[in-house]
This record gives C-alpha cells, sequence and structure tokens, in this order.
C-alpha cells in the first residue's frame, strides 16, 4: 500500500505528465478517439492508471484464492491445480449423431459435454406434435423419451464424465433422465457429475422459452434444489445464466447485475420453500458470457465473484464458505460471430477463451467458426476444442492465479463493474426484486435500450466490426456446414411411435397419477418425474400434467 503522501505526488506527478509529455503529444497528432470506453460503453478508459486511482484495500477487496472475498478465485490452486473442464456445446439432430459427436469430442480430449437440445424438447413437447412440425433436431437434439437419452449416452460412463444440459423449462425432465441413467448403469446417484441450466428467470427476460407461470416455475425450481442435495450432492442444480441476456445486447454490467439478480431470487424462493441456503447454496453455479474486451471481461468474473460472496453473506447469512463461492461456466460470444469472413471468428474466440482463464472459469466453451451460420462442423469444432488445449498448454495463462490482479487499470474496471451492478441491484430492489422487475418489463427494456445503441453505432459506423462495416471483402467464402438431414424428423417421430407401442402403458399412467397428485399438494416431484421417465413417459406427457395443474405463462395478461 502506498501511503497519503506518495499518492499525492503521484497524482501530481501524472497530471504534471498530463500537462506536459501526453498534453504536448495530444495537442500536436491527436488521438485515434476522442474518448476511448469499454467495450460496453459502461466505463470511460483514462489513457493511463497509477497507484492513485485505484482505491484498494489488498486483504478486504482481494485478498487470496480460496478464500473470502474471492476475488482472486474460488480455489486455492485455481488452474495450477486443475485446468477448468473443456466443454463443447453439441446436439446433433438424433440421439444416434450426438452419442457419435460426444465420444469424437471425448477422443479428442474434451473433459466435459455440453448438450443442446432442439426447440421442442425445450418447449416440453414430443416430435410427433403439431407445435414440433420444421423443427425437430434442428437446434439440437431431440429427446422424447428415456430410450433417446439411452442413445446418446451408449457407451458413456456416466461416473467418468461431466455434463451440462442447456434445458430449463423442463429441466426436471431432463435430470430426471440423467438420473435413470445413471441408475440403469450402475452409476451412485451421488457420484454423477454436471449441471442442469434450470434458470427460467432469463427465459421470461431475453429468450421466452418458457412454459408456466413464475410461481410455478419457482416451485419446480426449488423442488430440484431440495431432491439435488439429498440425491446428488455433486450435481450443479442451476446455472444461472448472463450468457443469454448478455446476448441480448446487455452492458457487462448489466449481465452479472441481472444474473446475480436472478440468483437472490432463487434463494429467497428456496428459502420461501422452508430450504436451508447452506444446504442448497453449494450447488448453485452460474454461466457468463465471454465477449472481445479481455480486460473489461476478466474485470466482470472478478467482480461478480466478489459481489456474490457479500451478497450470500450480508443478505442470506450463509456461513458454509461453498455458498459464497461464485463457481461459473463460460461460453465464448455468440452474437459476436460474424457470417462475412468467417475466419475471424477464431481469433475473436480465442481472445475471448483468454479473457475467461484469466477471470477465473470453472469450465469453458469455445464456438465454432461457423455457428454464426449453422451447427459447426466436427473441423470446427475440433479447432474450438484446440483453442482451449492451446491456452491451457502453450500460453501460460493457467500458470499462475489471477494474472492480471494489481494492474492498475483492471482493479479499476473490477471497481466501476462492481459499483455500477450494485446500483442496478439496488433499483431492481426498490421495484420489488427481479421477478416484478422482469415481470413489469423494466429489465428487458434496459437490455433493449442498450442493443438498440449498439446497432446504431455499428450501422453509422461508430463502431468497427472487422469484415463486416471495415476492412471488407468481395469474394464469396467457400464452407463446409453442417446440415440437418430433413428425413430425420419422420425418423425421430418413427422412433417415438416404436416406444410408446412396446412399453407398459399402466404404468406410465401410475406414474403420471403420482406426479399429478403431487403437483396438485407440496410434495416434491422429482421422484415421480424419476419414476415416469423411467415407464418411458414421454417428456410431452410429463410436461403436459404439470401444464393442465400449473397452467401456462401469457405475457402481459
Amino acid at each position: 500500500m502506498y501511503d497519503p503522501e506518495e499518492l499525492a505526488a503521484i497524482r501530481e506527478a501524472k497530471e504534471s505528465w498530463e500537462d506536459g509529455t501526453y498534453g504536448d503529444t495530444v495537442d500536436r497528432f491527436g488521438e485515434r478517439e476522442e474518448t476511448f470506453t469499454t467495450d460496453t460503453g459502461g466505463q470511460e478508459v483514462d489513457p493511463l492508471y497509477t497507484p492513485a486511482d485505484v482505491d484498494v484495500d489488498y486483504r478486504e477487496d482481494l485478498g487470496y484464492p480460496g478464500e473470502e472475498p474471492y476475488t482472486r478465485g474460488v480455489y486455492s490452486t485455481m488452474h495450477r491445480g486443475r485446468l477448468w473442464t473443456m466443454r463443447q456445446y453439441a446436439g446433433m439432430g438424433t440421439a444416434a449423431e450426438t452419442n457419435e459427436r460426444f465420444r469424437y469430442l471425448i477422443d479428442e480430449g474434451s473433459s466435459g459435454l455440453s448438450m443442446a437440445f432442439d426447440l421442442p424438447t425445450q418447449m416440453g413437447y414430443d416430435s410427433d406434435a403439431a407445435m414440433a412440425e420444421g423443427e425437430v433436431g434442428r437446434s439440437g437434439v431431440a429427446i422424447d423419451t428415456l430410450d433417446d437419452f439411452e442413445t446418446v449416452f451408449d457407451s458413456i460412463p456416466l461416473d467418468e464424465v461431466s455434463t451440462s444440459m442447456t434445458i430449463n423449462a423442463p429441466a426436471a425432465v431432463l435430470l430426471a433422465m440423467y438420473v435413470a441413467m445413471g441408475d440403469k448403469q450402475g452409476v451412485p446417484r451421488d457420484q454423477l457429475r454436471g449441471t442442469i441450466q434450470n434458470d427460467i428467470m432469463k427465459e421470461y427476460i431475453a429468450r421466452n422459452l418458457y412454459i408456466y407461470p413464475p410461481k410455478q416455475s419457482m416451485r419446480l425450481i426449488t423442488d430440484i434444489f431440495e431432491f439435488c442435495a439429498a440425491e446428488t450432492p455433486k450435481f450443479n442444480t442451476i446455472s444461472i445464466s448472463g450468457y443469454h441476456i448478455r446476448e441480448a445486447g446487455s452492458t457487462a454490467a448489466q449481465e452479472i447485475a441481472f444474473t446475480l439478480g436472478d440468483g437472490i431470487e432463487y434463494v429467497e424462493a428456496a428459502l420461501d420453500a422452508g430450504l436451508d441456503v447452506d444446504e442448497f447454496a453449494p450447488q448453485l453455479s452460474f454461466f457468463f458470457n465471454a465477449h472481445n474486451n479481455i480486460f473489461e471481461e476478466a474485470a466482470k468474473f472478478r467482480a461478480a465473484r466478489r459481489m456474490w460472496a457479500q451478497i450470500m453473506d450480508e443478505r442470506f447469512g450463509a456461513e458454509n464458505p461453498k455458498s459464497k463461492q461464485l463457481k461459473f461456466h463460460t461460453q465464448t460470444g455468440g452474437s459476436t460471430l460474424t457470417a462475412q469472413q468467417i475466419e475471424n471468428n477464431v481469433v475473436r474466440v480465442s481472445y475471448q477463451a483468454l479473457a475467461a482463464v484469466l477471470g477465473g472459469t470453472q469450465s469453458l466453451h469455445t464456438n465454432g467458426k461457423d455457428e454464426a451460420l449453422a451447427l459447426p462442423t466436427e473441423k470446427s469444432v475440433r479447432t474450438a476444442l484446440r483453442t482451449q488445449q492451446i491456452l491451457a498448454h502453450e500460453s501460460g495463462a493457467a500458470d499462475t492465479i489471477d494474472p492480471l490482479a494489481g494492474s492498475y487499470y483492471v482493479e479499476d474496471l473490477t471497481d466501476g463493474i462492481e459499483e455500477e451492478a450494485f446500483e442496478i441491484l439496488e433499483e431492481v430492489d426498490r421495484r420489488g426484486g427481479m421477478l416484478e422487475a422482469v415481470e413489469s418489463g423494466w429489465v428487458q427494456r434496459q437490455i433493449q435500450d442498450v442493443a438498440f445503441e449498439r446497432q446504431r453505432e455499428i450501422e453509422e459506423g461508430e463502431r468497427i466490426i472487422v469484415g463486416v462495416n471495415e476492412f471488407e471483402v468481395d469474394e464469396e467464402p467457400e464452407m463446409d456446414l453442417e446440415e440437418v438431414d430433413p428425413e430425420q424428423e419422420q425418423n425421430q417421430r418413427d422412433r417415438l411411435n416404436g416406444v410408446k407401442a412396446e412399453r407398459d402403458d399402466d404404468a406410465v399412467d401410475e406414474a403420471l397419477a403420482g406426479l399429478r397428485e403431487a403437483a396438485q399438494g407440496s410434495e416434491n416431484v422429482m421422484p415421480h418425474v424419476v419414476d415416469a421417465v423411467k415407464a418411458y413417459a414421454t417428456v410431452q406427457e410429463i410436461s403436459d400434467v404439470l401444464r393442465d395443474e400449473f397452467g401456462e405463462y401469457k405475457p402481459g395478461r
């Protein structure tokens, strides 16, 4: 630490430099921009940072990895002890194709699987539903019954892999299938590892893939919290997602503010349901975006960790250190990828991955260069995975913990993002919490305003996107894109009909009746969902029982 006299001397010397050496040059030659800001425009970037610009109490604000306030990391050794989990998001139309891609990724060195589902599955519809027509297997794998799951994980031992599932409204059903698969493989439930996204709040905010009203959705989430705390303690029960909030156009500060605000809402719902904070909070996890500004993104992750530790301590009185540790997955920014000059996306993804690692992520997905156009090919997925492996084994970025700590610029960014995010959370509280702020449309409007301004900047050339509005080329790119077989939709329907013909309908009816009774009362629904999937009830049959009992959410009504 510098004493006040030293700081005053540094401040005076900087002013002299600004008036003299620096100021003279600016007067003569100017600078590239009149004003520099962070990527999302949240903070103005000064030409130079010194100790006088940063008010940091090392022990109070930074501390040590594995200790509060966790600014420098949630684990004591971070990536020196174990590298982040290298996930690659995959869901390839049919269960058999997804199994093939998963096994390919494992053979290529991926240490975790990340499962994408098609739109009907995400909305709780089967492949033979009228609502599913034209969408089966298009944005991910089609899952109708446990039979599909058995195919996806054929020859993939669940006690050796960690699986992340991007599923929200019907998360209970897909989690139940994973548990049932573990039971079939003989894997003890307490050894199952992975994450379900299960973050319905961000669906109301950014993606609109919801089924049930907020109150009933919260009931499902807290039932999952309770079930997993008892049955699958190594499985993360929710991945509270800022990723889609950022994809919708938010700033970095909005991303973490609204994400932590959602986290607060989930914790409060669980406490209202009678759960103890230290029983379920260690299984909460987060999911953030990584964009191009390396320093802003790394600072964002550091600020989020410090904020969550403070929130869990001061707001909820958590005592278990694991309840205060913000553990997060990162995915590189899909919205930053361009259809023009797609090779440039490899560079973008590399910088974004570096930001995530410097920021201390626990797992990472790197996008394929062609994802602005289609599902990634095997070749582009391999390049994306190799990006992580080169970062891990050749760059040196994982060799020391929190290497950007102490940078006057990064510490100033960290403090600034934290301050802005807490101000947003205070406004959320004034509006009655995240649920009220979302239902009133306030949160969505904040994000939409930023997205509109950013698009204006791009269209008017104020923000350069390489290959899009500057440094363009006329040549037509040669691209080998992944294509979806148009016959797979009917094949999936035939597969579903085959399962229905062979299953025990009485067992299905009995399981669904048990689920209905639990949904009508206060009993935890998860054991009944597990029973239903084991009887080969479909995603839609289970979801329809809950639709009948809970209703469907209609915005503005």
